[in-house]
């Protein structure tokens, strides 16, 4: 029984990263079960056993990793005493994180840019807007706090302050991807989200 087990985990994990392979390639909407089958070297019904639909199948590749948006609201809800010292190192370690992390990178790559949300995946894209929107509202309150210590740009209110670091940094995250010779996130990225910072809060220290 033991052995069946391990035998169906690694049929199941086969299977994942044939659609991780394929999702990247085709993208979700171009792309059937049964090629998902064929690249995993399984039978189509081994893909149903697992999974219910293409639908589920997405979902649980999801559900692998902690997606940055995802990554990053659970960072900023367990620290009690954040401050935009720390919001400036979670952006800059989930831009470093893409480097080394493989998969986390070719997951992200389908959910930005290889993905059609139909009614069917409708469930993983309300999961992922749920967890941009908890980011920008974690973003707000400690943006909120940072304007009662007279830190906050007078130019900027805590929600725009909040709506523009996320939109500034999700770009970030979506040049790289696009384009991984763009930028190097280790060498680069303390600039840049350096830079944002600087246009958000009063006197943000200049880095040598």
């Amino acid at each position: 029984m033991r052995r069946t087990k391990e035998e169906a985990e690694k049929t199941r994990s086969a299977i994942l990263l044939a659609a991780e392979v394929l999702f990247l390639q085709k993208g979700v909407g171009h792309t059937t079960l049964e090629q998902i089958a064929k690249t995993a070297d399984v039978t189509r019904g081994a893909v149903y056993w697992h999974f219910q639909n293409k639908a589920h199948l997405f979902h649980e590749m999801l559900n692998q990793v902690r997606l940055p948006p995802e990554q990053m609201a659970e960072l900023l809800s367990a620290d009690n005493h954040r401050e935009l010292q720390t919001l400036r190192d979670i952006c800059v370690d989930a831009l470093i994180n893409l480097v080394h992390d493989e998969q986390r990178r070719r997951i992200m790559t389908i959910l930005l840019f290889r993905c059609e949300f139909t009614d069917d995946l409708r469930e993983a894209e309300d999961r992922h807007n749920a967890f941009v929107r908890q980011f920008i509202d974690l973003c707000e309150a400690l943006f909120q706090r940072a304007a009662g210590q007279g830190q906050l740009h007078p130019a900027m209110t805590p929600r725009l302050a909040a709506l523009t670091l996320h939109g500034l940094v999700i770009g970030l995250f979506s040049d790289y991807l696009r384009d991984p010779q763009l930028y190097d996130p280790e060498r680069d990225a303390g600039a840049m989200v350096d830079a944002i910072f600087r246009g958000l809060a009063r006197e943000w220290p200049l880095k040598d």
